[in-house]
């Protein structure tokens, strides 16, 4: 075999090992990348009204753990599918405050924050837009097919605020509505505050 084509097969098996190693790289990343339906699988092979306390304490770690490795599209998923309010009915009132202060995205306090800095008119008008959302979200999941028995969400009905709590939001800013509200409330909501802080960091147009 000449020296030029000794070169080439070289060089054509180092691009091919070059290929395997990078899909090889690709296709270990994809396993381990954590996605809404690998939570949802979780979430439906644990049953934490059954298990100990050191059991169930773990148990909500590696929930905490799967769900802060979702991206924001993957977390909006999870959240709508609803397999997480099965758990957040069987949590105590501690847990459920653990579960969302694990789970809150890194710089959301700072984003209530900057929020509030807003003029009064965008906040307002942003404020609307995240409940016109939650009662749709709401009607979605609540409507039933015809001839079911359950609605989209079985009895676990998403929480739906009232007249008041809506005008309360407006009045004394996100910041203060979200550090005051349940623990259910804060669950509803922290999906579009997810959103708008996301929109935030992005510089993403959000409502004038």
């Amino acid at each position: 075999m000449s020296r030029t084509n000794r070169t080439l097969l070289i060089a054509a098996g180092s691009l091919v090992l070059v290929w395997l190693f990078g899909w090889g790289g690709y296709a270990i990343a994809q396993h381990f990348k954590m996605d809404a339906d690998k939570v949802m699988r979780y979430a439906n092979s644990v049953d934490l009204a059954k298990l100990a306390a050191a059991s169930r304490a773990e148990a909500l770690r590696t929930l905490e753990d799967k769900v802060n490795g979702l991206s924001i599209e993957e977390r909006r998923k999870w959240w709508k599918e609803g397999s997480w309010r099965h758990w957040f009915d069987n949590m105590t009132e501690n847990e459920k405050g653990q579960y969302i202060e694990a789970t809150l995205p890194t710089g959301f306090k700072q984003m209530l924050n900057a929020f509030e800095e807003l003029p009064d008119a965008k906040r307002k008008n942003i404020i609307d837009d995240m409940l016109k959302k939650l009662k749709e979200e709401h009607r979605m999941q609540t409507d039933r097919e015809p001839g079911a028995d359950e609605s989209a969400t079985g009895t676990n009905a998403p929480v739906v605020l009232s007249a008041e709590l809506e005008n309360r939001a407006r009045t004394i800013g996100l910041k203060t509505f979200f550090a005051e509200s349940s623990a259910e409330t804060k669950a509803e909501f922290a999906p579009y505050l997810e959103e708008l802080q996301h929109d935030l960091q992005s510089g993403r147009r959000i409502p004038r």
